[in-house]
C-alpha cells in the first residue's frame, strides 16, 4: 500500500507542477498568472477541492494519443468565498492552448451540474482556444452542453464569468449567457471571428483588442459588465460581487452587520442636487450618502452610462439600485440604457434582491437613429422586467419624472411597492414648456408678446399640473420627503417589505420584447 500511495503522491505532484517550466513562463510572459494561481485567489485558502484531477482525454489521431495530460487542460472543484461554497472550472491555456475536447467538456459539464444540485455559484475562469480541432464535431458538442446547463442553471444559480485569455467563436457565448462578465485588460478577447477573419471578409484591419478587448467590451458592446487592469483585481472583486449575492434562488442575500445608523440624516443632499431640473449633478454622490458607509459596486459602469445599476447595502441588507444619471444625457432613457436597466432588474428579481429606483429623468431619447434602431422595442425590455419582478420594489422621485419613461421606471402604476418623491420633483407628461406650447400654441400665436405670454402660461401650467404636491393629492405617490432623511426612509420601508409575497399567475414563461 506505501509504494501505491507514493506513486500517488508522485503523480499528484506532477499534475499539480503543470506541464512544465516552458510552458509556465509562456504564460507568465504574456503578463498571465497560471490557473491554479488563478484559484488560490478566488477561493479562502486551502479549501479548494478538485474533481477529475487524473482525467485524460481518449482521442487519438493528429498525434493526441502521444500526448495526454492530467487534467486535460481544465482544473475542477469547488471551494469557499467568505465561508460560503462556490464551484469552479479554470482553463489551463499551457495544456493544448486550454482547448475544449469530450474529456474536458465532460469534466465541465460534471461541475456544473454538481453547481446546479448543490444551489451554489458557479465561476468560469476562462482562458482557452476554442474548440480542439483534432478531435472535430465532438468538441463542438461539449460547447452545446455547456449552454445548455448555462440556460438550465440562469436565475437558479449566480453564474460568473471571468476572462484571462482568449474567447473566440462559439466559446463566447457561454459567458454571454451567463449574469456578470468580467476582464482583464490587454490579456483577455472575445469575439465571434477573430481579425484575420473580418479582414478576409470585410477588408478592416484591426487587432484583437481593438476587437475584442476589455475596453470595447466594456464601453461599446456591452458585453462585459467589469474590466481591471490585471488578474488580482479582477478576482478580488469577482470575490466581493459573490459577497452580495445569494447562493441560489431559493435563498436571500447575506445580510452583514451594519454600524452605519439607520436614522443618519444626508444634509449634504441638499445641496447636492440642485433645484433647477436643468442643471446636472452626479446621481453616483446621491448613492454614496444613502447606502451603507457609502460603498456600492456598479455593474456596466462605462456602457450606457445615462443610467446607473448598483449592487449595495441598507443597514446590511443587498438591493439593487437603479438610477438616471442626470450628468450624461441629462439622464434620458435611450436603447442601450433600456437594454442595461432591464437586465439588471431581472437578476435582482431572479436571486430575491430588492430593487430601489431613484428618478430624474426627462424621457426616452428622440431621434431617427433610436426609433430605427427599435427603441419602442428595447424601452419594452425595462417595462417587462418592472412589471414581472416581484422582489420589493420602492421608487423615489428626486426631480424631473416625464412621459413613458416615468412610468417604466418603476411607477407605482406599473407595481412598484411604495412611491416616494423629494420636495423638487415634477411628474407630468413633458416638460412645462413642451407642453405650454402644445396647449397653449394659439393664444401663444396670438399675443402682442410671444415670449412673455409663454413665460406666463409655463408658470401657469407649472403651478396647476407640476407642482412637488399634484402625484401625492392624487395618490401616485405615498409620501413627500425631506432628502435628508432619504436613507431611514427607504430602510424602514425595505425592512417592512422584506416578507413580500407576490404571486403570479400560472404559465410556461413569458415571452419578453427581443
Amino acid at each position: 500500500m506505501k509504494s501505491h500511495v507514493a506513486e500517488l503522491a508522485g503523480i499528484r505532484a506532477r499534475v499539480l507542477a503543470g506541464p512544465g517550466e516552458k510552458a509556465t513562463a509562456a504564460q507568465r510572459a504574456k503578463g498571465k498568472l497560471t490557473v491554479r494561481e488563478r484559484i488560490e485567489l478566488l477561493l479562502d485558502p486551502g479549501s479548494f477541492q478538485e474533481v477529475e484531477q487524473l482525467r485524460r482525454h481518449r482521442a487519438t489521431g493528429f498525434g493526441l494519443e502521444a500526448r495526454k495530460p492530467y487534467t486535460d487542460g481544465v482544473v475542477t472543484g469547488w471551494g469557499t468565498v467568505e465561508g460560503r461554497t462556490v464551484f469552479v472550472y479554470a482553463h489551463d491555456f499551457r495544456i493544448f492552448g486550454g482547448a475544449l475536447g469530450e474529456a474536458h467538456a465532460t469534466k465541465i459539464h460534471k461541475i456544473m451540474d454538481m453547481a446546479i444540485a448543490a444551489g451554489a455559484p458557479l465561476v468560469s475562469l476562462n482562458d482557452g482556444a476554442g474548440a480542439r480541432i483534432q478531435e472535430g464535431v465532438t468538441a463542438l458538442a461539449g460547447y452545446g452542453g455547456i449552454f445548455r446547463r448555462n440556460t438550465a442553471a440562469s436565475g437558479v444559480i449566480p453564474q460568473i464569468s471571468v476572462m484571462l485569455g482568449p474567447c473566440a467563436g462559439g466559446a463566447a457565448y457561454s459567458p454571454a449567457l451567463t449574469d456578470f462578465v468580467f476582464m482583464v485588460r490587454e490579456t483577455s478577447q472575445m469575439f465571434i471571428t477573430g481579425p484575420d477573419v473580418v479582414k478576409a471578409v470585410t477588408g478592416e484591419e484591426i487587432t484583437q483588442n481593438g476587437l475584442g478587448g476589455a475596453d470595447v467590451h466594456a464601453e461599446t458592446s456591452g458585453v462585459c459588465h467589469f474590466a481591471y487592469d490585471d488578474e488580482e483585481a479582477c478576482l478580488e472583486e469577482v470575490r466581493y460581487l459573490l459577497s452580495l449575492l445569494p447562493g441560489n434562488n431559493r435563498e436571500t442575500p447575506p445580510a452583514v452587520p451594519c454600524a452605519d445608523p439607520v436614522d443618519r440624516r444626508g444634509d449634504v443632499l441638499l445641496d447636492l442636487v440642485p433645484a433647477d431640473g436643468n442643471r446636472p449633478y452626479d446621481m453616483a454622490k446621491v448613492i454614496e450618502e444613502i447606502v451603507d458607509d457609502g460603498e456600492y459596486l456598479e455593474v456596466h459602469q462605462r456602457w450606457a452610462r445615462n443610467i446607473i445599476c448598483a449592487l449595495a447595502r441598507l443597514d446590511g441588507q443587498v438591493v439593487g439600485i437603479v438610477a438616471n444619471q442626470p450628468q450624461t444625457l441629462a439622464g434620458v432613457l435611450d436603447i442601450e440604457a433600456s437594454e442595461k436597466a432591464a437586465r439588471f432588474v431581472q437578476m435582482c428579481d431572479a436571486f430575491s434582491i430588492p430593487l430601489v429606483t431613484l428618478l430624474d429623468v426627462p424621457g426616452f431619447l428622440p431621434g431617427v437613429g433610436q426609433e430605427h434602431g427599435g427603441i419602442i422595442r428595447h424601452g419594452a425590455k425595462l417595462l417587462y422586467a418592472y412589471c414581472n419582478a416581484t422582489v420589493p420594489r420602492i421608487s423615489l422621485i428626486l426631480r424631473k419624472a416625464y412621459g413613458g419613461a416615468y412610468i417604466v421606471m418603476d411607477s407605482q402604476s406599473i407595481g412598484a411597492d411604495l412611491t416616494y418623491a423629494w420636495p423638487t420633483n415634477e411628474i407630468a407628461v413633458m416638460g412645462a414648456e413642451g407642453a405650454a406650447n402644445v396647449i397653449f400654441r394659439r393664444r401663444i400665436a396670438e399675443a402682442g408678446d410671444p415670449e412673455a405670454k409663454r413665460a406666463e402660461l409655463v408658470k401657469e401650467y407649472r403651478a396647476e399640473l407640476m407642482h412637488p404636491y399634484y402625484a401625492a393629492e392624487r395618490g401616485l405617490v405615498d409620501d413627500v420627503i425631506d432628502p435628508a432623511e432619504t436613507r431611514e426612509v427607504l430602510i424602514r420601508a425595505l425592512a417592512v417589505l422584506r416578507s413580500k409575497h407576490a404571486e403570479r399567475p400560472a404559465r410556461k414563461h413569458g415571452n419578453p420584447p427581443q
